[in-house]
């Protein structure tokens, strides 16, 4: 079956200064759980789903890769996983040129499980959208820390 998750922000900063601090995220003390551009995050999972071979590894490993356009002012980022694979992509605001969309959408599929599958993945799902969640608010510290205060409407 699979479940989708869609996250979207508006940063005040130009795609320029946003593609900039994104690169500069790794190695970042504010996200610990990340050790290179490979990122290696701890398993979330609880203990019980363990019990499930898939789900029994200490860590799950992301890659990304990303391209920069210059001349359309976007950045695509794919992160590839395990169970998942999800598309970002960061572009000017449609409402305002010096502000940045950041938009992801992934879907979770998990087989194998049993009547299990359908809970896995509203775990999975909860899970990407909190790391997204975190994403945006070390996204919007690293903005202020780098960039000072956002572009005003």
């Amino acid at each position: 079956m699979g479940v989708t998750v869609d996250v979207h922000q508006v940063y005040k900063y130009p795609v320029e200064q946003v593609v900039t601090s994104f690169l500069r995220k790794y190695l970042n003390p504010m996200d610990e759980n990340v050790i290179s551009r490979i990122a290696i995050c701890q398993n979330a999972v609880p203990e019980i789903l363990r019990k499930v071979s898939i789900l029994k590894v200490p860590y799950i490993q992301l890659e990304e890769e990303s391209w920069l356009n210059p001349w359309e002012r976007n950045m695509v980022i794919r992160s590839h996983c395990l169970t998942w694979t999800q598309c970002s992509v960061f572009r000017e605001s449609m409402e305002n040129p010096n502000w940045t969309e950041f938009i992801q959408r992934g879907r979770i599929s998990i087989t194998g499980a049993g009547f299990l599958n359908c809970i896995l993945e509203t775990f999975a799902s909860t899970f990407l959208r909190q790391g997204a969640q975190e994403v945006i608010r070390i996204m919007e510290m690293l903005l202020k820390e780098q960039r000072g205060a956002p572009f005003a409407e």
